[in-house]
Formats: structure tokens, C-alpha cells, sequence
């Protein structure tokens, strides 16, 4: 048996009678060094070991033979915590969790938040920038003292520097305090690394006025007219049908338009964004940066597709009749992931209907017809009509 015990900054003083009983009998007791250090005054019978570096590869047999062993977890173990890892390693029946505040419940207590209302995001393995949001509050897990200050200038560079921050330091300990600004004026020294960060997020004017939905008007991107049109945008985002936490791959991406308004989506959405042309890979990475979006930037594709990160859909919308494309496309995603892809030509359009003859799926064409002056009066003016197809690999 594992047996998590849930630690704040109070230390030994926090623990639940419980808890503290588990520390009483124990044998072995794995921790960091801070961790075991709050037992210094305890008097235990258990010998106790740091954890080693690096940990993850490790825990699979580094309990071989020990028995019952404890473990020392900073705060709720299952909230991004070592609990949750060691019950995806040894399941549920084999790992004992006792679990202590969390600094999210805390910070959200000193802030007067409710819970329910707040985003939580960890940043100890991810960067800043997967922590911009347009809107809403969010308790951040910082990876060291450092964090808060990246974090600042992630938010200025992306239009949020109007974002209000609150650090809170060893939460719940006697050296708790905290210290806070705007984003955009953060000129703090990096202070306690043991630390959360409660953020209420603030876009800039031009950003936070956008709706919420696909289909955003093509002035608010940075273009030389190569951007799928903002009706067509909408259907292609419901074709593509995006997760929380998934990551697409936009190939042929122009503007980078589609790859924006699927990073806007869903919480954790990421992007990989094919392009061959110079000035438009710059303008994806300057709307990337105006709209937070998590978006990494390649120039050429297929022959960058294994640099990338793997998709969970992706959407080829330039480019549909380069040899061998559309094949790599569809070898690089994974069972269950979507492709959609737009044609405008009757080469392309000649292509796609081999394709859905081959593996199924949902071929439409689309027409926007706009209104338009006809002498003194009104007629109708049709845009190029666009062909789709969209399937789910089996």
C-alpha cells in the first residue's frame, strides 16, 4: 500500500489527527527536501528518503520491496499532484490518499473567489504563454519564483496587460504574504518559489469586445487576403469540432485564421500552423501573439510534420493538390482524429471526391452569396463556392 499525506506550509500543525498518525507509524517516508524538513520536529520512527531526480521514470520500481511506504505531497495530492500519478501507475486500489487544503482552496479563500467560478492552471511543466485567457479568473501553479514575472509578460504581449495578479507565498504558513499589480506595470523581484497566482484576466479593448464563437470578422487578422473566409471559418470549426486540450494542425494555414479561432475554442487548445511563405508565417505569429493563442509556427509541410507536435485534428486548406500532402495528412493522424479539408478548384474538388469515395466521411459544398448594388438597385453577387470534406480516421 502508498499512502499520500496531503502537507501544507503549516506544516506538522495542519495535519489532520489522521494524518498524522499515518507519519507516526510509518516505515518510509519519500519526500522533497522542503517536505521532509516541516518533520523535523516531529518525532517519527521512519526513515526518510528524498525524492530522486528525475522522478517519473523512477516510480515505477522504486517501491519494489519496501512494503507499505508514505509519501509527502504539497497540499490536495490530486490536484496536479503526486496522487494522481501514482494512482495512474499502481491504481486506485493500491494508493491511500489523505489529502490537505490545497493552495487553490486557499487562495481562493483569501480572495474572496468561489471555486466553482475559478479556472486552475498549472504552469510547473508548461509555459507562460498556456495561461493566457480572454476573460474569467484562474489560480495559477507557479513553477518556481520566476513564474509570476513570465507569466506578467506573457500577458503584456498579448494584449491581456490590463490582467490583474495576486501572488500568494507559502499559503496557509507563518511567512505568507502577498504582493500583486497589473501585468502590464509588473516590475516585482522574483520572491518565494513555493507559490500560486490569482489571476482576473482583462483583454484589451479591440479583443475583448470579439464574440466568443467561430467566425470572427477578417479585419481583426493580419492578412494579404489569403484567410478563409469568416462563414466558411465557422463551418470548418464545427467540421473540426475541437476539444478542450486538443491541438490541431493548420496546413497551408495563410493567415493562421483557423488555427486562432481553435485556440479560442476550448481551454488548452493548441495549434501547429504550416505555412511556406515568409511574410505570412509573420503574420501568424503576430496574431498568435494579439490573441494569447498557443501556436507554433512551421514553414514548410509535409517535411516539417515530424517536428511537430501530434494532432488531434487537422485542416488543410491550401495546398490540397501538392503531391502526396493529403497522404501525409491523413498517415499523421491518429485513430479518432479529424480531417477537414477545403477545396475551391476542380482540380482539388476532383481530388477530394476520390477521397470520400476511398474512406467515407462528409463531402459539402458551400456558397456565400453577398448583397450588392445593381444600378439603382439590389442584387445578389456569389463568391467562389468551397468544397469540404471531413472524416474521422477508424
Amino acid at each position: 500500500m502508498i499512502t499520500v499525506i496531503g502537507i501544507g506550509a503549516d506544516g506538522v500543525d495542519g495535519l489532520s489527527v489522521r494524518s498524522r498518525r499515518e507519519l507516526q507509524r510509518a516505515s518510509v517516508i519519500f519526500g522533497s527536501l522542503r517536505q521532509l524538513e516541516l518533520l523535523a520536529e516531529e518525532s517519527l520512527t521512519a526513515e526518510c528518503r528524498l525524492w530522486p531526480s528525475p522522478l517519473l521514470p523512477a516510480l515505477s520500481t522504486m517501491f519494489d520491496g519496501l512494503g507499505d511506504v508514505h509519501v509527502l505531497a504539497s497540499g490536495d495530492p490530486m490536484l496536479h499532484g503526486i496522487g494522481t500519478t501514482l494512482t495512474r501507475l499502481y491504481g486506485a486500489q493500491r494508493v491511500h490518499v489523505f489529502p490537505h487544503v490545497s493552495s487553490v482552496s486557499l487562495a481562493c479563500a483569501r480572495m474572496g473567489w468561489a471555486m466553482n467560478d475559478v479556472q486552475i492552471i498549472s504552469l510547473v511543466n508548461a509555459p507562460a504563454d498556456s495561461a493566457r485567457r480572454y476573460g474569467g479568473r484562474a489560480v495559477v501553479l507557479s513553477r518556481n519564483a520566476n513564474t509570476p514575472g513570465e507569466l506578467a509578460r506573457s500577458l503584456t504581449d498579448s494584449a491581456l496587460g490590463a490582467s490583474q495578479l495576486t501572488v500568494w507565498e507559502q499559503l496557509g504558513g507563518a511567512t505568507e504574504r502577498s504582493f500583486g499589480g497589473l501585468a502590464r506595470d509588473w516590475d516585482h523581484s522574483p520572491g518565494d518559489a513555493l507559490n500560486v497566482i490569482a489571476v482576473e484576466y482583462v483583454p484589451a479593448a479591440e479583443v475583448a469586445t470579439l464574440p466568443l464563437v467561430a467566425g470572427l470578422p477578417e479585419d481583426v487578422f493580419e492578412h494579404d487576403g489569403q484567410i478563409t473566409k469568416r462563414e466558411i471559418r465557422a463551418v470548418t470549426l464545427a467540421s473540426l469540432a475541437p476539444q478542450p486540450g486538443q491541438r490541431l494542425w493548420d496546413v497551408g494555414a495563410g493567415s493562421g485564421s483557423v488555427a486562432i479561432e481553435w485556440c479560442r475554442s476550448g481551454a488548452g487548445c493548441r495549434a501547429s500552423a504550416f505555412e511556406m511563405a515568409p511574410l505570412r508565417r509573420a503574420a501568424i505569429a503576430a496574431n498568435a501573439t494579439k490573441f494569447g493563442a498557443d501556436i507554433e509556427v512551421f514553414d514548410s509541410a509535409p517535411q516539417n510534420f515530424e517536428q511537430a507536435i501530434a494532432p488531434d485534428a487537422i485542416f488543410l486548406g491550401g495546398g490540397v493538390t501538392q503531391p502526396g500532402l493529403l497522404d501525409a495528412c491523413w498517415s499523421h493522424l491518429p485513430a479518432g482524429g479529424r480531417l477537414v479539408v477545403n477545396a475551391v478548384t476542380a482540380e482539388s474538388e476532383a481530388l477530394l471526391l476520390q477521397w470520400y469515395s476511398r474512406h467515407g466521411g462528409e463531402l459539402r459544398r458551400y456558397r456565400v452569396e453577398d448583397a450588392a448594388p445593381l444600378g439603382g438597385f439590389t442584387s445578389w453577387r456569389s463568391r467562389l463556392p468551397v468544397t469540404q470534406w471531413s472524416a474521422e480516421k477508424s
